[in-house]
């Protein structure tokens, strides 16, 4: 037997049905849940495409302009729905246009699987036409991959691949398949993966670690949560929201753990980072006690870990143990499922209220909010700034949107004031911070839940790299508004520039393109506004409009964000101007 057969097997069942492999490939996605599926043809994957021909009733098939789009669009749908993303390229430069969507769901643990097609087996390893080694480029950027060779080892890989993708801390998986793997014929059955030895998805719980972070957590004169994405992948808002309530305990949220509370909840203590709000960054080393639920600890975050949380002691609340003490010492590790040592650490806490620590972070809030945030979404200058417009369009939205962005400046003010009632409001790019993530994830966004508005802003550069995914919008019919910030700059390199480096603005200038006439040429209704007072009425119209919709806002051309902790600072030296 064949090492690939080994590692797949399974114990079979009589029930078998006679079928070609990428027909088996279209069954085992069925019996999975999937519905969606994007992608872009080609040769190596043509059979499986053949036989997505005929199941396009059950499994809706997005074609979009790159694999690109392709892969963003799945990690979109991902976040918003909390299933698995699907998505197929063909092989050679198919396979390897998806390795940048690939890293960017690995950082922000986004579950996936990936299909590509191969080459025939009996050409592998001999530079056939669009031959890669798939399974050697993505492995540093995946959390299992896998090259099926032989058809019948399709839907145990298949049933394999969605097991891991979504247990434990989520992540990307690739399936490579060769193209007589696809043609050739197996007796079909599917058995879906409930286990998998030596793989531990979660450890079991240590009552004895939580018995220590409860004593901590009743002890503490100044403790401050910081909630991450494992809240919202563990489906736990609620029993973060009995923790908070009962502990009392100031809450600050990652940028991936945006709408895990609501945005207007009285222990919500805004945004950690280093463009989050003044308060959770310089009272995390006045806190004795930093209790971290589902986050991990990341250089945006921390700034220097040698200045982070001087006065504090850790607890850290994580499903993965490769996060335990990565970046910063846990004095009380608690490992497991957000979902399930919550309450159980909720049960063993006291009763408590820490007003007299949560009014300083109102007094932090205060001088924010004058030095800042006002300053921001109702400026006196004659120049639009990106704060008042994603302050309108959250308003106008009734702050129930959900929420994507591309990465750059725009990002981090549409972290900072756009508003969340509910959760899985937010689709952005995390760790590897993509550009060219915003339109695609958005599609894949209003894909998943069509019942919510969704909104991406974007920014003249990063809009730009998927700019042809508006192609896919308009044949697929997708009703996303588009809120194009744009500057005429690469604005968060730009920002770098004028702080550190003299002004030297070295290749950030953009000279753009009509963005109107491009949007025209996509049959995409578009406005451009220049004047603030036309702004109200644009956003009403973008808002009101049935279908998709590009509003392009011309905002200042040297706007910065602040507040700023300068990268390899500690965030008590968080600059607000």
């Amino acid at each position: 037997m064949e090492p690939q057969s080994q590692l797949l097997m399974k114990e079979k069942t009589t029930e078998t049905t006679r079928m070609s492999g990428s027909e088996a490939v279209m069954q085992s996605l069925l019996r999975e849940g999937t519905s969606i599926i994007f992608g872009y043809p080609g040769g190596a994957i043509m059979p499986i495409y053949d036989a997505l021909h005929n199941h396009h009733e059950e499994l809706h098939h997005v074609l979009t302009r790159h694999e690109q789009g392709a892969i963003h669009a799945a990690e979109g749908y991902a976040k918003v729905t909390g299933k698995v993303g699907v998505c197929f390229a063909t092989s050679g430069p198919g396979a390897t246009n998806t390795v940048t969507g690939l890293a960017n769901a690995m950082m922000d643990s986004t579950p996936l699987v990936v299909i590509t097609g191969q080459v025939v087996s009996s050409l592998l390893g001999t530079d056939a036409f669009q031959e890669t080694d798939v399974v050697g480029v993505t492995q540093p950027v995946t959390k299992w991959n896998y090259q099926v060779r032989r058809a019948e080892d399709i839907p145990s890989a298949i049933a394999r691949a969605f097991y891991i993708a979504r247990s434990g801390r989520p992540g990307p998986v690739v399936i490579d398949i060769t193209k007589d793997a696809q043609t050739n014929e197996l007796d079909f059955n599917y058995e879906p993966v409930k286990s998998i030895r030596s793989y531990k998805p979660e450890n079991p719980v240590d009552f004895h670690q939580i018995e220590e972070a409860a004593r901590l957590i009743n002890l503490s004169k100044k403790p401050l949560a910081l909630i991450g994405q494992g809240v919202i992948m563990g489906n736990a808002e609620k029993e973060l929201l009995d923790f908070i309530e009962k502990s009392g305990v100031p809450a600050a949220w990652t940028l991936l753990g945006l709408s895990a509370m609501p945005s207007d909840h009285p222990l919500n203590v805004g945004m950690l980072g280093m463009h989050g709000n003044y308060g959770p960054n310089v009272k995390t080393n006045e806190a004795d006690l930093i209790i971290a639920i589902g986050m991990r600890f990341d250089d945006r975050v921390t700034g220097d870990t040698s200045k982070y949380a001087t006065n504090a002691k850790v607890i850290h609340l994580e499903i993965d143990p490769a996060e335990i003490n990565k970046n910063v010492h846990a004095d009380v590790p608690v490992l497991g499922n957000v979902k399930k040592t919550l309450p159980i650490l909720t049960e063993k806490i006291a009763k408590n209220e820490h007003n007299e620590w949560l009014q300083e972070f109102k007094a932090c809030e205060r001088v924010e909010n004058d030095r800042i945030i006002e300053k921001e979404i109702r400026p006196l200058s004659k120049g639009i700034t990106m704060g008042e417009v994603i302050s309108k369009v959250s308003t106008a939205f009734n702050d129930d949107a959900i929420m994507v962005t591309d990465v750059g400046q725009h990002q981090m003010m549409g972290a900072r004031y756009f508003k969340f009632k509910q959760t899985r409001s937010v689709v952005t790019s995390g760790g590897l911070g993509t550009m060219g993530f915003g339109v695609p994830a958005a599609m894949g966004a209003k894909l998943g839940r069509p019942d919510r508005q969704v909104c991406v802003f974007v920014g003249d550069g990063g809009f730009q790299m998927t700019i042809q995914e508006l192609g896919t919008i308009f044949q697929t019919r997708i009703p996303v508004k588009i809120v194009l910030l744009n500057n005429n700059f690469l604005g968060m390199v730009r920002q770098w520039q004028e702080l550190f480096y003299d002004k030297r603005y070295a290749s950030t200038e953009l000279i753009n393109p009509d963005f109107q006439t491009i949007a025209k040429g996509y049959h995409m209704p578009s406005l451009r506004i220049t004047e603030r007072d036309n702004l109200d009425d644009a956003i009403k119209q973008m808002v009101d409009a049935e279908g998709p919709f590009l509003l392009e806002v011309v905002v200042e051309k040297e706007g910065n964000v602040f507040p700023m902790v300068p990268a390899g600072a500690s965030v008590s030296d968080i600059r607000l101007e």
